[in-house]
Protein backbone atom coordinates (compact mmCIF):
# COMPACT_ATOMS: atom_id res chain seq x y z
CA UNK A 1 0.00 0.00 0.00
CA UNK A 2 1.68 3.39 -0.85
CA UNK A 3 1.60 6.48 1.48
CA UNK A 4 1.16 10.20 0.93
CA UNK A 5 4.16 12.20 1.10
CA UNK A 6 4.30 13.91 3.99
CA UNK A 7 5.36 17.97 3.98
CA UNK A 8 5.95 21.08 5.53
CA UNK A 9 4.72 24.53 4.75
CA UNK A 10 6.52 27.66 6.10
CA UNK A 11 4.56 31.09 5.85
CA UNK A 12 4.94 34.04 7.78
CA UNK A 13 2.69 37.32 7.92
CA UNK A 14 3.42 40.84 10.06
CA UNK A 15 0.88 43.14 12.22
CA UNK A 16 1.34 46.62 12.28
CA UNK A 17 -0.53 46.11 16.29
CA UNK A 18 -0.85 43.50 18.76
CA UNK A 19 -4.71 43.45 18.52
CA UNK A 20 -6.94 40.84 18.87
CA UNK A 21 -8.96 41.48 15.33
CA UNK A 22 -5.64 42.27 13.21
CA UNK A 23 -4.03 39.65 14.14
CA UNK A 24 -6.78 36.82 13.86
CA UNK A 25 -7.58 38.74 10.12
CA UNK A 26 -3.79 38.59 9.82
CA UNK A 27 -3.36 34.89 10.18
CA UNK A 28 -6.11 34.28 8.17
CA UNK A 29 -5.14 36.09 5.27
CA UNK A 30 -1.65 33.77 5.66
CA UNK A 31 -3.99 30.13 5.85
CA UNK A 32 -5.87 31.17 2.85
CA UNK A 33 -3.00 32.30 0.89
CA UNK A 34 -1.25 29.14 1.87
CA UNK A 35 -4.15 26.77 1.19
CA UNK A 36 -4.72 28.59 -2.40
CA UNK A 37 -1.30 28.64 -3.60
CA UNK A 38 -0.84 25.23 -2.83
CA UNK A 39 -4.26 23.57 -3.85
CA UNK A 40 -5.11 22.12 -0.93
CA UNK A 41 -8.16 20.15 -0.02
CA UNK A 42 -9.24 19.86 4.16
CA UNK A 43 -8.13 16.46 3.88
CA UNK A 44 -4.60 16.91 3.26
CA UNK A 45 -3.90 18.97 6.27
CA UNK A 46 -1.95 17.25 9.14
CA UNK A 47 -1.32 19.29 12.16
CA UNK A 48 -0.19 23.31 12.30
CA UNK A 49 2.43 24.92 14.74
CA UNK A 50 2.58 28.88 14.64
CA UNK A 51 4.65 30.87 16.52
CA UNK A 52 4.30 34.83 17.12
CA UNK A 53 6.88 37.18 18.30
CA UNK A 54 7.23 38.07 22.15
CA UNK A 55 5.16 41.19 21.36
CA UNK A 56 2.14 39.30 20.29
CA UNK A 57 0.34 38.21 23.08
CA UNK A 58 -3.34 39.26 22.09
CA UNK A 59 -4.56 36.26 21.23
CA UNK A 60 -3.38 32.81 20.21
CA UNK A 61 -3.26 32.70 15.96
CA UNK A 62 -4.70 29.37 15.96
CA UNK A 63 -7.83 31.07 16.80
CA UNK A 64 -8.05 31.75 13.13
CA UNK A 65 -7.81 28.53 11.71
CA UNK A 66 -10.48 27.27 14.08
CA UNK A 67 -12.69 30.29 12.97
CA UNK A 68 -11.94 28.95 9.37
CA UNK A 69 -13.03 25.71 10.32
CA UNK A 70 -9.93 23.89 11.03
CA UNK A 71 -11.81 22.27 14.36
CA UNK A 72 -10.47 18.61 14.27
CA UNK A 73 -6.83 19.72 13.14
CA UNK A 74 -4.05 19.42 16.05
CA UNK A 75 -2.52 22.90 16.28
CA UNK A 76 0.21 24.35 18.58
CA UNK A 77 0.77 27.82 19.35
CA UNK A 78 4.06 29.43 20.66
CA UNK A 79 6.05 32.26 21.48
CA UNK A 80 9.76 32.94 19.87
CA UNK A 81 12.21 33.87 21.79
CA UNK A 82 13.31 37.10 21.95
CA UNK A 83 16.22 37.58 19.61
CA UNK A 84 17.92 41.44 18.89
CA UNK A 85 17.11 41.98 15.27
CA UNK A 86 14.52 40.25 14.99
CA UNK A 87 11.79 41.04 12.98
CA UNK A 88 8.90 42.88 15.01
CA UNK A 89 4.99 41.80 15.24
CA UNK A 90 5.50 38.14 13.27
CA UNK A 91 3.44 35.26 12.79
CA UNK A 92 4.68 32.35 11.80
CA UNK A 93 3.11 28.75 11.00
CA UNK A 94 4.64 25.35 10.14
CA UNK A 95 1.69 23.20 8.35
CA UNK A 96 2.30 19.78 8.06
CA UNK A 97 -0.04 18.34 4.79
CA UNK A 98 0.29 15.39 2.58
CA UNK A 99 0.33 15.05 -1.15
CA UNK A 100 2.44 18.00 -2.07
CA UNK A 101 5.04 17.49 -3.64
CA UNK A 102 6.47 20.64 -4.63
CA UNK A 103 5.32 22.66 -1.56
CA UNK A 104 4.76 26.67 -1.92
CA UNK A 105 5.47 28.51 0.99
CA UNK A 106 3.75 31.69 1.39
CA UNK A 107 5.80 35.12 3.16
CA UNK A 108 3.50 37.90 3.07
CA UNK A 109 3.61 41.73 4.52
CA UNK A 110 6.59 42.88 5.82
CA UNK A 111 7.63 39.13 6.52
CA UNK A 112 8.57 39.32 2.79
CA UNK A 113 11.74 40.24 4.17
CA UNK A 114 12.53 37.02 6.14
CA UNK A 115 12.41 35.33 2.37
CA UNK A 116 11.97 37.62 -0.34
CA UNK A 117 12.00 34.59 -3.23
CA UNK A 118 8.97 33.61 -1.15
CA UNK A 119 7.05 36.44 -1.88
CA UNK A 120 2.82 35.88 -2.90
CA UNK A 121 0.66 37.95 -4.70
CA UNK A 122 -1.92 38.22 -2.52
CA UNK A 123 -3.91 41.02 -4.72
CA UNK A 124 -5.75 38.19 -6.48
Amino acid sequence: MATASLTAIRGAITVTHDDATELLAATTELLQAIVRENALAPDQLISAVFTATADLTAVAPARAARELGWTELPMLCAQEMAVAGALPRCVRVLLHVQGVPSPRHCYLRGAVALREDRRVDTSA
